[in-house]
């Protein structure tokens, strides 16, 4: 049995709250007794990110600006939900079709794993989409300038040897997918 003991939250307050960021301020003790009065925490919307395999076994990415690092990435697609709302299977396919114009006919869990529990609340959902096909009703966000690109899985694994493919979350979605692939 493990010693570790959780922090305890003696307060905790929203210091900060705009569509685009929502951070928690809160006061812990931790298991030894000491008080840390400002420990930011970001208060962020639970994630999913698609693996969508035509069925010429293509892997539909998306291709845009991300600010946070000034950089155009080739990513999977996927988006932001609340699971009070929406399941994550849901959410896959709503944000598959708005971002890509995709849709597919199965739609199977990878994993729902912790990709900052540092300093983030939320929990990103890797998804596997078999079948993908387009659907000509792509919706972009106002902040979206996407480019579909579609890649055979030589061509992915390459891509990530070389770095062109470097976002953590595509990464792991494509790495845990295609194990399952190949076991079809």
């Amino acid at each position: 049995m493990s010693s570790i003991q959780p922090w305890k939250t003696l307060s905790s307050q929203l210091v900060f709250d705009n569509q685009w960021c929502r951070v928690r301020q809160d006061k812990v003790e931790l298991p030894s007794g000491i008080l840390i009065d400002d420990y930011f925490v970001n208060v962020r919307p639970d994630i999913v990110l698609i693996l969508a395999v035509t069925p010429e076994r293509e892997i539909v990415f998306v291709r845009q600006y991300r600010h946070g690092v000034g950089e155009i990435l080739l990513e999977l697609p996927g988006g932001s939900f609340d699971p009070q709302l929406e399941d994550s299977l849901s959410a896959a396919r709503r944000e598959l079709e708005e971002e890509t114009g995709y849709v597919a006919e199965q739609m199977i869990p990878l994993a729902r794993l912790y990709d900052n529990p540092v300093k983030d609340t939320n929990t990103i959902n890797l998804i596997l989409a078999e079948n993908a096909h387009p659907s000509g009703k792509q919706q972009l966000d106002l902040t979206e300038d996407v480019e579909i690109v579609l890649l055979s899985e030589e061509e992915t694994l390459a891509k990530i040897s070389t770095g062109e493919i470097c976002v953590c979350g595509t990464v792991t979605a494509l790495f845990l997918g295609l194990k399952v692939l190949s076991q079809c």
